[in-house]
């Protein structure tokens, strides 16, 4: 059992506690009462806890008379009797003496009390999976839910200075220009100019793609995953909508420049063909990885995207989840808006955990419908409140064509009730201009930026140049609320 607690390295921290009270803060940063092992201890270390905070003496005085007073409170939040206090405890705390090496004490104790915990994991794994009988995916979510608070419990943090700060900073800068790329220190969104308005995706980052139906936001993700795992990165879609085989169709259209239909009926002359076959032959070995379940909650992808993360071999740099409004959360009967502020907290800690970017789309309210600029803004994302506030960046797809050919039919429509002839001035054009707004962007300036849509391959491809954003005019175009030019420093 020495290995799970040690008496002596409690008893001595509490001690040196009685004689530095000036170190309790530097315990506080780590340790909290249940790390201790022995009751005695617990309410010990909690009494000091409460003198702290209520800026009172730590010393035996004030610690016996506190505990006469929280009885009541703490026989409810320890274990054993604080009636029964042993005060024999406090007086061998009193008489040990104190100790000038505190902080490794300290993380000795921290390490057996998650060891404790993890104990107790595997005693109550049993009883969640045979005694309690439940199916095996939630006791794997009950699991991964344990697992995780003592995994976020047992993580030390600590603050650090200005010289290790501009040290990492200034070593980041040099590795940025060491990669020779002047715009691009993430993933690769597959648009220059948009790589040059966010830098691409970095680690970190949690990425709303929001439209309307029928804008292509789907295809304009699957565009992105697919320069990713083209150029060696993996790449994990959860795709709620849509089954694999239909992402890949849309992959290969996009890939082959066969028109998606072609693909989707098998009409394919002999040249097609070889294109066909060169791209599956290429894709087959990259790393995509699909969930096409149609239905997952917030701890089923983690416990899947870390998965295939702690394998280096899969090179895991991007998650794409298509899309958000179709996740659930942890539990039950949860408030919807409750349910999704926890989704997107979720998919931020993990973006966060990971160091990669995990993007969602989302759909709109479609009370945008109504207003004659139908370009999509903040307030216009379902449950917006918390997606807002977690999304690192928020870009929304807006083709115009769509809205003005459903205005044409509905005009030919109207005309042809009345019985008058309506020639309609819209043409159906295969490529159509495309705007990616940004919307919010935490560490960089909003804007639009514009692109085609090849609709026969669902496929968003550069603009010309003259539609290009020069990267020196990029950082003058800042969010309206700042008026500030940003400078490039001279530092390199």
């Amino acid at each position: 059992m020495d290995t799970v607690y040690n008496i002596n390295i409690e008893r001595a921290v509490l001690s040196s506690i009685l004689f530095s009270p000036e170190i309790i803060e530097d315990v506080l940063g780590v340790l909290k009462p249940s790390d201790f092992y022995l009751p005695a201890h617990q309410k010990i270390f909690s009494v000091m806890q409460i003198l702290h905070n209520e800026d009172l003496p730590i010393d035996e005085e004030f610690i016996r008379t506190k505990i006469k007073q929280s009885k009541s409170s703490m026989d409810k939040e320890f274990r054993g009797n604080s009636s029964n206090f042993d005060e024999s405890i406090l007086i061998e705390i009193l008489s040990a003496n104190p100790i000038s090496n505190t902080a490794a004490y300290i993380e000795q104790i921290k390490d057996s009390a998650v060891k404790r915990e993890l104990a107790t994991l595997a005693n109550n794994i049993k009883k969640v999976a045979i005694e309690d009988e439940l199916p095996s995916s939630e006791a794997l979510d009950f699991v991964q839910n344990e697992l995780y608070k003592i995994s976020v419990n047992s993580a030390n943090s600590e603050l650090k200075n200005m010289q290790e700060i501009a040290s990492e900073t200034i070593n980041y800068i040099k590795k940025m220009k060491e990669m020779g790329n002047k715009y691009l220190t993430g993933e690769t969104t597959g648009f220059d100019d948009l790589d040059r308005r966010t830098t691409g995706f970095n680690g970190g980052d949690l990425v709303i793609v929001a439209a309307r139906p029928a804008m292509g936001k789907t295809a304009f993700t699957l565009n992105m995953a697919l320069k990713n795992v083209e150029n060696g990165k993996g790449v994990i879609i959860f795709s709620l909508e849509m089954p694999s085989e239909q992402l890949m169709l849309r992959l290969l259209s996009a890939k082959t420049s066969i028109p998606l239909q072609n693909l989707r009926k098998g009409d394919l002359d002999d040249i097609q063909w070889s294109r066909l076959t060169s791209a599956l032959e290429e894709l087959r070995t990259k790393k995509l990885f699909v969930d096409d379940g149609g239905s997952v909650n917030i701890n089923q992808l983690r416990a899947r995207v870390r998965k295939l993360a702690s394998n280096p071999d899969n090179k895991i740099s991007m998650v794409i989840i298509d899309y958000l409004q179709l996740m659930t959360g942890s539990g039950a009967g949860k408030d919807r808006h409750l349910e999704v502020s926890e989704i997107s907290r979720g998919l931020k800690m993990l973006a966060r955990e990971l160091k990669i970017p995990v993007i969602a789309l989302s759909q709109l309210n479609r009370g945008l419908e109504n207003r004659p600029d139908k370009r999509p803004m903040l307030s216009d994302l379902r449950e917006s409140g918390a997606i807002e506030q977690d999304a690192d960046i928020i870009m929304f797809v807006y083709r115009d064509d769509v809205y003005r050919e459903r205005e044409e039919a509905k005009k030919e429509k109207e005309a042809k009730d009345k019985g008058v002839e309506y020639k309609s001035a819209f043409v159906n054009k295969p490529e159509e201009e495309a705007e990616i707004i940004i919307g919010k962007q935490r560490n960089g300036p909003i804007g639009t930026v514009k692109l085609i849509f090849q609709k026969n391959y669902t496929r968003f491809v550069n603009a010309t140049s003259r539609d290009s954003v020069p990267i020196e005019t990029v950082f003058e175009t800042m969010d309206s609320s700042h008026d500030t030019k940003i400078d490039m420093p001279d530092i390199l």
